[in-house]
């Protein structure tokens, strides 16, 4: 069963350009990864909110993802576009 997980963070002021440029640059490495089915990025330009929604095979491949950013500074980089941490969210797909 498959899971979505959505990561809301705000941007910093003025700094939407710069994560831009770090999006196009590491997206395909995200989308690449094993077990990932789908990534989507919305931003609000209004309340600089963001938020990433992703798809993956299950919670293990994604925290395997989270492991190999976090070990390569990705995950760091990333925040330091951000007012905060990401409020982390999974949803458990239901087949009904």
């Amino acid at each position: 069963m498959t899971i979505w997980v959505t990561l809301e963070m705000t941007v910093k002021p003025g700094a939407f350009d710069a994560l831009s440029t770090f999006l196009r640059a590491n997206l395909a490495n995200v989308r690449g990864f094993d077990g990932a089915l789908s990534v989507t990025l919305y931003h609000d330009a209004e309340t600089r909110a963001f938020l990433i929604h992703e798809e993956w095979l299950n919670r293990d491949h994604h925290a395997a993802y989270l492991a190999f950013i976090e070990e390569r500074g990705v995950m760091a980089e990333l925040l330091s576009f951000m007012e905060g941490p990401p409020e982390v969210t999974y949803y458990d797909r239901l087949v009904m």
